[in-house]
C-alpha cells in the first residue's frame, strides 16, 4: 500500500506541473515547449522507479541478493564513469566480420573523407545498382547487423548491386571538413559507381543526415541539369525540413551551440556529447532503463 500510495501521488504531482507549464500565461511557443521538455524530463527523472529506495522490485533483489546486486551495480558505474558514457550494450558480445557486418563486400574506392564498399547480388543482377548514404555519425553496417536483421543482405539478395559509403570518422585531421565536402562526396561517390558500372543512373538511399545532405545533393544536380544521374531516392529517418524538427530543437540555440563550440576546440566534437543528447531526448528508455538495470540491479548489459 505504501508504494502504490507513493506511485499514485507521483503521478499526480507529475500531471500537476505538465498542466501548469500548458495553461501558463505570457510564454511564445517555442519557450512553452521547452519548459514543457524540461518538466518532463525531471517529471521522468523524480520517478519513484528510478529512487533505489522507493523502488520495491530493487529493493527485494537487494534483500535476495544480500546486497550483492548493489556492489555489482557500484562497480559497473564505476566503468561507466572512466568512459564517460553510460553503457547500453555489451561492449564484447560483437566482432566485425562474424556476427556483425557479416555481408561480403569489398572497399572498391577511397577518398579522405569515406571509403565506398561494394556488394555483389546472390541472383541475376538489375541494371541499375543502389548507393546507401549513412549518418556521418554511424557505422556503415547499421544497416548491416546480423543475417536477420540486415538490409543490405536482403537487398543483394533481391539481385541488387549495392554500394554503401563508409564515412571517415571525425577527429582533428579533417576538423576542416564542412557540409560542402558530405555534398561533394555524395557526388563523387554516384559518379565512381556510374563509371565503375558504366550505368546512366543509380537509385540513392539517405539515412538519417545524410538524408538531409541526399536531398541538398539532389538540388545541386538538377540545378546543374544532371538530375538524371540519380534514378530514385528514399529517406530513412530523414529531415529535408527543420521547421517543425521536435524536440531536438531544444538542443539548438545561440547558448547551446557556443557550449558545443567550447566542447569542441579541436574542430570536432566527441561522440559522447552526441550521445548524451539523443539519450536525454528518450530519458525513461535511453537513460533511467539502464541506471536501475545497471546500477540498482546490477546486470550487465543486454548485448544489443
Amino acid at each position: 500500500p505504501a508504494f502504490a500510495l507513493l506511485h499514485q501521488t507521483y503521478l499526480m504531482l507529475a500531471e500537476y506541473f505538465r498542466q501548469s507549464v500548458r495553461s501558463m500565461e505570457g510564454l511564445d511557443n517555442e519557450k512553452r515547449k521547452q519548459l514543457e521538455f524540461a518538466v518532463n524530463a525531471l517529471a521522468e527523472a523524480m520517478s519513484p522507479g528510478n529512487i533505489l529506495l522507493t523502488n520495491p522490485v530493487v529493493m527485494k533483489r537487494t534483500v535476495e541478493t544480500r546486497g550483492q546486486n548493489l556492489v555489482k551495480g557500484m562497480q559497473h558505474l564505476i566503468a561507466d564513469l572512466k568512459r564517460g558514457q553510460l553503457t547500453h550494450t555489451d561492449p564484447e558480445a560483437f566482432t566485425l566480420g562474424e556476427n556483425l557486418a557479416a555481408t561480403p563486400g569489398k572497399v572498391v574506392h577511397e577518398t579522405a573523407l569515406y571509403q565506398l564498399i561494394q556488394y555483389s547480388p546472390t541472383k541475376e543482377a538489375y541494371e541499375v545498382p543502389l548507393v546507401i548514404f549513412p549518418p556521418w555519425i554511424n557505422r556503415f553496417y547499421i544497416l548491416d547487423l546480423n543475417p536477420k536483421k540486415c538490409f543490405v543482405k536482403w537487398a543483394v539478395d533481391q539481385g541488387l548491386t549495392v554500394f554503401v559509403v563508409s564515412w571517415r570518422s571525425a577527429d582533428e585531421t579533417i576538423a576542416d571538413v564542412v557540409w560542402d565536402d558530405y555534398i561533394q562526396a555524395q557526388i563523387d561517390a554516384i559518379e565512381h559507381i556510374r563509371e565503375r558500372l558504366k550505368v546512366p543512373h543509380v537509385h540513392t538511399i539517405g539515412y538519417c543526415v545524410a538524408g538531409t545532405t541526399l536531398a541538398a545533393t539532389l538540388a545541386i544536380l538538377a540545378r546543374r541539369g544532371e538530375a538524371d544521374k540519380v534514378k530514385s531516392a528514399t529517406f530513412f529517418t530523414a529531415q529535408v525540413d527543420f521547421e517543425r524538427s521536435g524536440d531536438l530543437k531544444h538542443f539548438i540555440d545561440d547558448a547551446q551551440l557556443e557550449m558545443i563550440e567550447n566542447l569542441s576546440p579541436q574542430g570536432y566534437l566527441d561522440g559522447r556529447y552526441l550521445a548524451a543528447t539523443f539519450n536525454a531526448l528518450r530519458g525513461k528508455d535511453l537513460i533511467w532503463n539502464y541506471v536501475v538495470n545497471n546500477y540498482y540491479l546490477g546486470k550487465a548489459p543486454f548485448p544489443f
